[in-house]
């Protein structure tokens, strides 16, 4: 398993010198100009290098995301606030939402890509679902909390944000204040 101490310190080390390359050349050219000899060139390896540590290209994408995923689930599960435990649960929730969005541009053309289905049912997904309701609970949020969580997730969704900057014109920071905007409505309470 990657990054257990069962791989070895020179794979490991391997392994993180080409995400590390894929996630440079995704930056840099998008991920449609992501090549296995690219990123082998980069990390300065053979690309069987590449194909014996991801398989394919989808395989490495789906490796970047992966890589993502856990950097995101570190950052709100244990590291400083307002993203990381510390600060109320609503502005955790603004937080959760401008960390995603700062890494749309990238994950969305990754996604694409990975050529991945059933991106709700899986771990990631469900990890990122599990944060939310918390967080919505602990705003004292009305209703389903599930389904809200899966609506502000919604938000989120790379396609869609990818969507709304390229063809609609929107700019990141109106997408990041219109989710700030939504936590803040459906957190709040009703006037009794």
């Amino acid at each position: 398993m990657p990054g257990s101490s069962h791989e070895r310190s020179d794979a490991a080390r391997n392994r993180q010198l080409l995400l590390d390359a894929a996630e440079t050349l995704v930056r840099e050219q998008g991920a449609d100009a992501v090549t296995m000899d690219a990123v082998a060139k980069l990390a300065g390896v053979g690309k069987g290098t590449v194909f014996r540590r991801f398989g394919n290209r989808a395989g490495l994408m789906l490796a970047l995301l992966d890589q993502s995923d856990q950097k995101m689930q570190w950052a709100y599960m244990f590291g400083p606030p307002p993203l990381g435990p510390g600060a109320p649960p609503v502005d955790r929730l603004i937080a959760f939402g401008r960390a995603r969005l700062a890494l749309v541009e990238v994950e969305g053309d990754v996604r694409k890509n990975a050529a991945i289905g059933g991106q709700y049912g899986g771990p990631p997904y469900n990890i990122a679902k599990t944060h939310v309701a918390l967080l919505l609970r602990q705003a004292g949020a009305p209703g389903d909390i599930a389904l809200t969580a899966d609506t502000l997730l919604a938000a989120l969704d790379a396609g869609l944000v990818l969507h709304q900057i390229r063809a609609l014109g929107y700019t990141l920071d109106q997408v990041g204040a219109h989710w700030e905007r939504l936590v803040r409505q459906v957190t709040a309470r009703p006037v009794q």
